[in-house]
């Protein structure tokens, strides 16, 4: 095959459509439905996928007496029969974020043993459900996650303290559903894979302590209001192992949308190396560590000969300090800073997207880089690096038409990344 721009730009595309299509609601859910429960289903839930998979459990178990609750992300809402369905806001909680942690532990209260509490959770259910604990307010609790999104704090660490601060997460919902049963059915946007990580866990015992929660404020310097940093010197503590055990499922994993874009590859008779699906650090230094491999394998033939796709997952962090940001998100900046590093060297491309198809808070999946990225951008009067340092790495994409828009895919198995060498 005749790998120009036109035809690796097609590829890179279906990987990451086929990566996306892989964690599909519809069919995950099916997939790993329990036996029917003798007495009622209650189903609840919180994420950027839960409306999806509410709806295809509703339409599963006709014969069931299913009711329920479920907050997804604004726009990312579907009919779910006998299901409720809440839109909220993302990364920064609002009223409804705020009236659905209400009502969602209102709907597991008074529950039998013949009862089936079944969680529907997936990425972005941290910001979507909200309970804040001791005397915080909606205020408060909006503020902490400005500070944990502006502290550089990894996934983990931003959790632990969302979870200590709550009264849903944490395993806390599945404490206030006994004695029901609970099944938690996951689609994973976490490095690894961990449960009580997507959505802080508010179904799964929580590891995290209050003692590592107090160390993580002090060596990210994340400012608290003073509500908050009231309820951690109270020392509210999360249910452990020993106190709650959990049922969860894991549905739909990074893991398994590498291995749907990798075959896609296959059958174009392009070789694939798998760095991992749970790559963590800050985006554009990312972004230059993978043009240098990518550089490698072009330059010296390695790990692979031939056309090749290098693939990761997991989740960058953009760290943006006091500067006033421009527009982006983190899988726009990794390919920025990997545009930059490249320095329009001839026979690579990249694509970077977030498979929920929202990069950060704009409209925005991704972007796509290739060997005239920054030739382009240079005609166009747009200085890459002066971009990047602004964090503005969507308005550069913008400027050279460069954006990958898919909408809400209404699934989140975190960040999917492409590099192909020609």
């Amino acid at each position: 095959m005749s790998w120009n721009d036109q035809t690796v730009r097609s590829l890179l595309r279906r990987m990451f459509d086929a990566a996306v299509e892989s964690a599909a609601p519809s069919t995950a859910v099916l997939r790993n439905l329990p036996p029917k429960p003798a007495g009622r289903c209650i189903v609840v839930g919180a994420g950027k996928a839960s409306a999806a998979m509410a709806a295809a459990l509703d339409a599963a178990w006709p014969d069931v007496d299913v009711s329920g609750i479920v907050v997804t992300r604004y726009g990312h809402a579907v009919p779910a029969g006998r299901i409720r369905i809440i839109e909220a806001s993302h990364p920064v909680p609002d009223d409804m974020s705020l009236k659905a942690g209400r009502v969602i532990l209102e709907a597991v209260q008074g529950l039998s043993e013949n009862d089936l509490v079944i969680a529907m959770i997936s990425g972005g259910g941290s910001a979507l459900l909200v309970a804040p604990a001791g005397d915080m307010t909606l205020s408060d609790k909006q503020a902490v996650n400005k500070a944990l999104l502006k502290s550089g704090a990894t996934i983990r660490e931003m959790n632990a303290v969302r979870k200590h601060l709550s009264l849903i997460k944490g395993g806390r919902l599945a404490m206030a559903a006994r004695p029901a049963r609970v099944l938690t059915l996951v689609i994973s946007d976490v490095p690894g894979d961990d449960p009580s990580d997507i959505a802080s866990g508010p179904t799964v015992a929580d590891e995290s302590t209050i003692e590592m929660v107090r160390e993580i404020v002090q060596r990210r310097q994340i400012q608290l209001p003073a509500r908050a940093q009231a309820v951690l010197e109270m020392g509210h503590e999360t249910p452990k192992r020993e106190e709650l055990s959990s049922n969860v499922r894991v549905i739909a994993a990074p893991s398994l949308a590498l291995a749907a874009a990798a075959r896609v590859a296959d059958d174009a008779g392009v070789s694939t190396l798998i760095l991992g699906d749970a790559l963590e650090g800050e985006a554009r230094e990312m972004g230059t560590v993978m043009a240098g491999i990518a550089l490698s394998a072009r330059t010296q033939g390695k790990p692979v000969r031939g056309p090749a796709v290098i693939l990761s997952g997991g989740e960058a962090t953009v760290s943006i300090g006091a500067a006033q940001p421009g527009r982006g998100g983190r899988n726009t900046e990794f390919l920025l800073g990997l545009a930059v590093a490249l320095a329009a060297n001839d026979g690579i491309w990249a694509l970077a997207g977030d498979t929920d198809g929202i990069d950060g808070t704009e409209d925005a999946a991704g972007a796509i880089v290739s060997p005239c990225t920054l030739t382009r951008s240079q005609q166009a009067g747009l200085d890459a690096k002066l971009f990047l340092s602004s964090h503005d790495s969507y308005s550069f994409f913008e400027g050279i038409g460069d954006l990958i828009k898919t909408g809400p895919t209404l699934t989140n198995v975190n960040d999917f990344r492409a590099i192909f060498v020609r």
